[in-house]
């Protein structure tokens, strides 16, 4: 259409500059003056204009041209005759403006309807184009991910190596009457790397990869997802071999259910047309769907069958030898001291999952940067944990009065944490404020992963919890509002040990927890109660406050013994503001004293 519309604009031209007029333009008062004088040779009339050539020998014939718009005059003809002038008529050229007077809008009129049905229709961001899968898609050569980038989750990697295999050599495991798994489900907690672990996959295998979230598919419009997974396993089915992941799939396959104030339709719709397309699906074309989400508890249980999902893969948070080799892949790209030893910093980030050691890696960087350092140090990496577990740290001035009443809460946190056995030792005091609302704190570290707790171990973190507030009591006579997230935590522990774990004697191995916890995000789904009577929750009240008493008991207990040395740690702690694990247990147990174990 352009070139189109290029080439009648250059006749235009051509026709404009071949038959522009030739000599000068005269008023038609002078056209008349000159005929009236006879000064004129000869005229050519058309329909708009006069041109013609004056008399006289001197100059040439373009200079002696002449024209003139003509006007209607009924008495121009004789005039001529009266004067001898030769006179002809002629018929104006208007063959190319007739052409483009209905040629033009005709092209115009197309070009806009097509530019309109364009946009609705076709491209990214139209009306009509709302159909369309939302996926984005990743050639064989744009994923640049694989195996070696991936640390601290060896059983799911192996999992999925077996992916990769199917994918490059699927006859290995047809040729035995095998099938090749249609859908791999990752399930874990948020920053444990399962996108990361999708994108290697398609990384490995060299195929193409498909990329959208759970959500892109629900869209305001009715039949709308439903339309966009079709649209994205046809789109599949043409690139296999290939991978097509949907992240966070628990927002389009939550399970579904009859309320009597109805039901997400449109969700339900786009859910249904899922499971149709994965049960149609030829899984021998090596098409291999991924999903990942982090509450696998509300997935649909047709979505989670075999022949659907069939394998369910677990992503969870590292061991302390993942933590390290996760450590090792994101410090590639920074420039360490020789000082700094990955193993000690993994052995501080118990529960940190790879995101946060992605984190974890950056923030020390950015700490050695701001400090003009040459290379990230030990220290930095030090301050960057105490950055993301306690929060940012404030330079804020605290009255004398509250320093002293936060220095004995951590001092009788930090003091029953080190006398009490068994538990973790404490790396850090401090009364600096961080974070939102952080006055100080008290960090304890873990010399190993651990994965169950028992009773004691239980009793024993509640005296902790309790030992702040006890502390206050019993150096200053009064208590403050300091402990408020220690008394809300020690409360959930003693409700979870008679309503979840069994570990109440009165209320007998029975758990009165009938709602479904997430296993892999710290909230509670459902109701605050279970299933139980009145009185049966007031037995579960008072069973808990005895629990919280008897946990309070012992740490005034615990703190009495040691009443001097509450005093003592309590006054460092205000001259230094912060004291390690080490002076800490000096100061507990004298310089050559050892370590409860």
């Amino acid at each position: 259409m352009w070139y189109l519309l290029g080439f009648f604009l250059l006749l235009a031209v051509v026709q404009a500059y071949l038959f522009m007029p030739t000599g000068r333009t005269l008023p038609y008062s002078e056209f008349k003056s000159l005929l009236a004088r006879d000064k004129l040779a000869e005229v050519t009339v058309n329909d708009q204009a006069i041109r013609g050539q004056l008399k006289g020998s001197e100059g040439d014939e373009k200079s002696r041209a002449f024209m003139t718009t003509r006007v209607e005059d009924p008495k121009l003809v004789e005039e001529l005759e009266q004067h001898n002038v030769k006179y002809t008529g002629e018929v104006a050229s208007r063959w190319l403006p007739d052409l483009l007077g209905w040629i033009l809008p005709l092209l115009l009129i197309v070009g806009l309807s097509s530019f309109f049905f364009r946009r609705m229709g076709g491209g990214e961001g139209g009306v009509m184009s709302f159909a369309r899968s939302r996926g984005k898609i990743y050639a064989e050569d744009d994923v640049k991910v694989s195996f070696s980038d991936v640390a601290g989750v060896d059983e799911a990697e192996e999992e999925l190596k077996e992916i990769v295999e199917f994918l490059q050599t699927p006859k290995k495991y047809t040729q035995l009457g095998g099938r090749i798994p249609k859908g791999v489900l990752l399930v874990g907690p948020p920053g444990t790397g399962k996108t990361l672990l999708a994108r290697a996959v398609a990384g490995e295998a060299h195929v193409p990869f498909f990329s959208l979230s759970g959500s892109e598919f629900v869209e305001m419009f009715v039949g709308v997802g439903a339309a966009r997974v079709r649209d994205l396993f046809q789109q599949a089915d043409a690139k296999a071999p290939c991978i097509v992941f949907i992240d966070e799939l628990d927002a389009l396959g939550k399970a579904r259910v009859q309320s009597p104030l109805g039901s997400h339709e449109e969700r339900e719709q786009t859910l249904n047309q899922l499971l149709a397309e994965m049960d149609g699906f030829d899984s021998r074309k090596g098409v291999i769907i991924m999903g990942a989400t982090n509450r696998p508890e509300v997935l649909d249980p047709a979505l989670l069958r075999p022949g659907r999902f069939d394998r369910q893969v677990l992503v969870d948070k590292p061991d302390v030898r993942g933590r390290e080799a996760i450590l090792k892949i994101h410090a590639r790209g920074v420039k360490t001291a020789p000082e700094v030893d990955l193993k000690v910093v993994a052995a501080r980030t118990a529960g940190f999952a790879g995101a946060d050691l992605a984190n974890l890696a950056n923030e020390a960087a950015l700490l050695a940067a701001r400090k003009n350092k040459p290379s990230v140090e030990m220290r930095d990496f030090e301050e960057a944990i105490d950055r993301l577990i306690a929060g940012l740290e404030k330079k804020r001035v605290m009255s004398d009065r509250e320093r002293e009443i936060i220095a004995y809460h951590e001092s009788g946190h930090a003091i029953i944490a080190t006398v009490v056995p068994g538990l973790d030792p404490v790396h850090k005091i401090s009364i600096v404020q961080r974070g939102f609302g952080a006055l100080g704190y008290t960090m304890q570290l873990p010399l190993e992963d651990r994965y169950l707790m028992t009773r004691t171990d239980l009793h024993n973190q509640l005296a902790v919890l309790l030992g702040g507030r006890t502390a206050e009591e019993i150096a200053l006579g009064e208590i403050s509002t300091g402990a408020q997230n220690d008394l809300q935590r020690a409360s959930d522990i003693a409700r979870a040990m008679v309503t979840e774990f069994g570990m109440s004697e009165s209320m007998g191995a029975v758990s009165f927890d009938s709602h479904t916890r997430n296993r892999f995000l710290e909230i509670p789904l459902g109701g605050e109660r279970g299933n139980y009577a009145e009185d049966t929750a007031r037995e579960i009240d008072t069973e808990v406050r005895r629990i919280v008493n008897a946990a309070h008991e012992r740490a005034r207990t615990l703190l009495a013994d040691h009443r001097d040395t509450l005093d003592r740690v309590a006054r460092r702690l205000l001259e230094k503001e912060v004291i390690d694990g080490e002076e800490l247990r000096e100061i507990i147990h004298g310089p050559k004293g050892a370590q409860p174990a």
